[in-house]
C-alpha cells in the first residue's frame, strides 16, 4: 500500500514559517513586507522567533513538573533536579523546533513587520 501525501497550496513558505494563511486566510501583509526583509534578516527572526517560543516552553515545562514526588525520572532524588531541567530544555527545544504550539509563529510575523517598517521609514 502506497501513501499519498496532502499538498497545501501556499503563498510563500521558508523553512519553519509560512505566509499561507493568517486566520484561515491568505497574509497578504506579511507576503509584502517579506519583500522588503533580507533573507537573513528572515532567517535571524526566526531563530529569534523559535528561542522564544523553546523558552516560553522551558518555563511551562518546568512548572508542570515541579511538584512531582516519587521514583523515576522526575522522583525526589538528590540528582533529579538537575536532570530533569535539561530534560525540560531539551523537551522545549524539540517542541519548538517542532512547530511548537503557535507562538514561534506570532512573534516571526511581528519581527518581520517590524523591520519591514523601519526599511520603509529609513
Amino acid at each position: 500500500m502506497q501513501a499519498s501525501t496532502i499538498s497545501t497550496p501556499r503563498l510563500a513558505t521558508s523553512s519553519a514559517f509560512s505566509v499561507e494563511s493568517r486566520n484561515g486566510r491568505p497574509d497578504f501583509e506579511l507576503a509584502a513586507a517579506l519583500q522588503k526583509v533580507s533573507p537573513k534578516q528572515q532567517a535571524r527572526a526566526q531563530k529569534t522567533a523559535t528561542d522564544f517560543e523553546a523558552m516560553f516552553l522551558n518555563n511551562m515545562f518546568s512548572q508542570m513538573t515541579s511538584g512531582l514526588k516519587g521514583e523515576g525520572p522526575f522522583g525526589d532524588t538528590p540528582g533529579t533536579g538537575v536532570w530533569r531541567s535539561m530534560l525540560t530544555e531539551q523537551y522545549s527545544k524539540n517542541f519548538a523546533k517542532a512547530g511548537g504550539v503557535g507562538i514561534a509563529t506570532e512573534v516571526y510575523r511581528t519581527l518581520i513587520m517590524q523591520q519591514a517598517k523601519t526599511i520603509r521609514t529609513a
